[in-house]
């Protein structure tokens, strides 16, 4: 059992990113799994729980958590009309299988090299977010046809390798093909359910080794309970500060906090 001096700031931390998480997922449209996934493995290793599978952890409560993360978020951005439901209808076959094929690598790989590929790529995503523009176009309006097929599959594979909710990556996405920052926002919060559901459920048919107490298949129970209590509360108020900041803006918050997380996992995963 551990020491509830530790265990209680530990759980404390937990409650913080889970709130914090849920704002973000209302605000930039992700699901939340770019907080969550740091702060789970803070919270695990620290409490001396770090197998040779940890990450796995990491990312199937994170997603987990994003089932319920993005509903609730999408339904916010919904109500403000800014939901695009024909970019995730037509997308939606190909990111949920790109994010099956995910599980099935992910499941195979060791924790430190999971690290690696969620501080690399995520570098990358918020420093093209920081240091793009936004006359950059791929082409006047979302793909369709082997383009669409080639993108969406990958948005749900990477997704499930970094335990995000898919905005991370189809924001860039859809604001290359001139889709507007606030509704690609608003739209990319339903990739994430597109990701997370599938998912979530085949991690839970994992087998894990060396788990933290409390871990279903890949899913560790306790975690996804504070996480999902928190972002249920503040994913509305996210969504709402979206829709009153200027898209400028948006964009450069989602881009700093995103480098910063990931750098922070790359020097754990490289220097630790």
């Amino acid at each position: 059992m551990p020491d509830p001096s530790v265990l209680l700031p530990l759980l404390a931390l937990l409650a913080a990113a889970g709130a914090f998480a849920g704002f973000l997922a209302g605000l930039l449209g992700v699901g939340g799994g770019i907080v969550h996934v740091p702060a789970f493995f803070f919270v695990f290793s620290t409490l001396g729980h770090y197998g040779p599978q940890l990450m796995q952890v990491c990312l199937a409560t994170s997603l987990a958590a994003i089932v319920v993360t993005s509903a609730r978020s999408v339904m916010a951005h919904h109500r403000h009309g800014a939901v695009d439901w024909s970019i995730l209808r037509g997308w939606a076959p190909g990111i949920a299988l790109g994010a099956l094929l995910g599980v099935a690598v992910a499941a195979r790989l060791r924790s430190e090299v999971l690290e690696v590929i969620f501080g690399g790529v995520a570098t990358g995503i918020g420093l093209y977010l920081a240091l793009g523009r936004d006359s950059w176009r791929l082409g006047p309006e979302m793909p369709q046809g082997p383009l669409r097929w080639g993108l969406a599959p990958g948005i749900g594979f990477l997704s499930v390798l970094l335990g995000i909710g898919g905005g991370s990556l189809g924001v860039p996405v859809m604001t290359l093909f001139g889709v507007s920052v606030h509704r690609a926002v608003a739209t990319a919060a339903g990739f994430g359910g597109l990701i997370a559901v599938p998912s979530a459920l085949a991690f839970l048919t994992l087998e894990i080794a060396a788990p933290p107490p409390g871990t279903l298949g890949a899913v560790n129970l306790p975690a996804l309970a504070v996480a999902v209590t928190m972002t249920l509360l503040t994913a509305p108020l996210g969504a709402r500060a979206a829709h009153a900041l200027p898209p400028r803006r948006l964009r450069l918050v989602f881009a700093g906090f995103i480098v910063v997380v990931a750098l922070n996992m790359l020097r754990q995963a490289l220097w630790t």
